[in-house]
């Protein structure tokens, strides 16, 4: 049973990993890691590793999607300002 769950797991990993790759969006690419993140922090916990799975999703699913989704407000703004004539 233990193995079943860990196979089913494992290729959600290789879905959500695959998926992100795909996507080209890259607001859309930080919500696919988020849920990446979420399922290896399940992978982890099935692992019985519960300590490296909250770390994964606090990092993994929360910090890294965050910093990316800034990331792109930013430049988005930056490039804007620059179409407007702005000083760039």
């Amino acid at each position: 049973m233990a193995d079943a769950v860990i196979v089913v797991v494992l290729l959600l990993v290789a879905a959500t990993a695959t998926a992100a790759v795909a996507t080209r969006d890259p607001s859309r690419q930080a919500l696919v890691l988020s849920l990446q993140g979420v399922v290896l922090a399940v992978l982890f916990t099935v692992l019985q590793a519960p300590d490296v799975g909250l770390s994964q999703l606090a990092v993994g699913s929360a910090l890294t999607p965050l910093l990316i989704m800034l990331s792109v407000r930013k430049v988005k703004r930056r490039a804007r300002t620059r179409e407007e004539g702005g000083d760039g």
